[in-house]
Parts: structure tokens; C-alpha cells; sequence
């Protein structure tokens, strides 16, 4: 997290960094990833890594422009889809949480 504000204050890009801004640019890069693997699912494995690395990058940035630690807003998500998808239900199966 460090190195991402050193390199953000760097160029004074914190002024574009709004809560929307990067929810929007999460989207774009996301787009951008799954654009690897439009006509097949052997997409090329420095081009996925980079467009994944963007995707995280807004993703870290959008944390802590909010406050919020990632590590304990996924620890607390997986809690919630632990009791969403219990084991014994949810096992080998792709079914979403109300069809189970």
C-alpha cells in the first residue's frame, strides 16, 4: 500500500482518485482482463498478469480511499458466504446461494 501512494503523490494523481473514479477504472481494467480471454481461455499469461495487477491496483486505491483495510473486508465477505454456502450444500456445485 506504501509504494502505491508513494507512486500516486509521485505525480499528484491523488485529485483524480474520487471513490467513483477508481470503482470506474476497476471496471475499465477489469474489462481490459477479461478482453485476454475473448476468443479462448489460453490468453497470454504476461498480458493477464498485467491487466490483473491493474484491476488490484484500483482495488487497493479504492480501500484506502475509503478507510477500509482489504484484507479485513475480504476476511469479513468470505464469513458472510460461509453462511451462504455451507459445505454440505454447496459442495461441487456452482448454484447460487438461493437455489441450493
Amino acid at each position: 500500500m506504501q509504494l502505491l501512494r508513494e507512486f500516486v503523490a509521485e505525480r499528484e494523481w491523488g485529485q483524480f482518485h474520487s471513490s467513483a473514479n477508481l470503482a470506474k477504472s476497476i471496471s475499465i481494467e477489469s474489462g481490459e482482463l477479461l478482453e485476454c480471454f475473448q476468443w479462448n481461455d489460453e490468453a497470454e499469461t504476461e498480458r493477464v498478469q498485467s491487466e490483473l495487477a491493474d484491476v488490484l491496483t484500483y482495488a487497493y486505491l479504492l480501500a484506502d480511499r475509503l478507510g477500509v483495510d482489504p484484507d479485513t473486508i475480504v476476511a469479513k465477505k468470505l464469513e458472510e458466504s460461509r453462511t451462504k454456502y455451507p459445505v454440505e450444500k454447496a459442495r461441487g456445485r456452482s448454484s447460487k446461494y438461493d437455489e441450493l
